[in-house]
């Protein structure tokens, strides 16, 4: 049988590698913030403008909710498909690029909210955004398989 006469050599973290990479980014970060200060320090006088010939805000965007029993609201006025078409249109001809979010109930059928989205398609609005808000860890599953 074999014996061992000497002990093991204990194994050694090597940290050139680790401290070399540190380094470089130590000098990237520092070479950085000169590059910042350097084009603040540029002697350029950027042009002024008044606040009545800056550009105008955006416009607020409306707010469209859909009930669970089909029921359809603009701005909190209920109103039909067609009277929020003729509204939407209304809108968007007083204001070119009018924004519109959807809120549909979550328990009430899906198609009445691809009837609004229909709708704002037929008044020519493009930019369009459907409310959600984020589930807690519970309600992340669906009913069917809390059961």
């Amino acid at each position: 049988m074999h014996l061992k006469t000497q002990p093991d050599e204990i194994p050694a973290l090597n940290l050139t590698s680790m401290i070399d990479v540190l380094f470089v980014l130590i000098i990237f970060f520092l070479l950085a913030t000169r590059f910042a200060d350097l084009e603040r320090d540029i002697a350029v006088r950027v042009p002024r403008v008044s606040a009545q010939t800056a550009s105008a805000p955006a416009p607020p965007r409306r707010v469209i909710n859909v009930h669970r029993d089909g029921k359809i609201s603009l701005d909190r006025k209920v109103l039909t498909v067609e009277q929020l078409t003729v509204e939407l249109k209304t809108a968007r001809r007083q204001t070119q690029d009018v924004g519109v979010i959807v809120r549909g109930d979550g328990a009430g059928e899906f198609q009445n909210v691809a009837t609004v989205l229909n709708a704002c398609r037929q008044a020519g609005i493009s930019d369009l955004g459907i409310s959600v808000s984020l589930a807690k860890r519970d309600d992340a599953t669906p009913p069917a398989a809390r059961r």
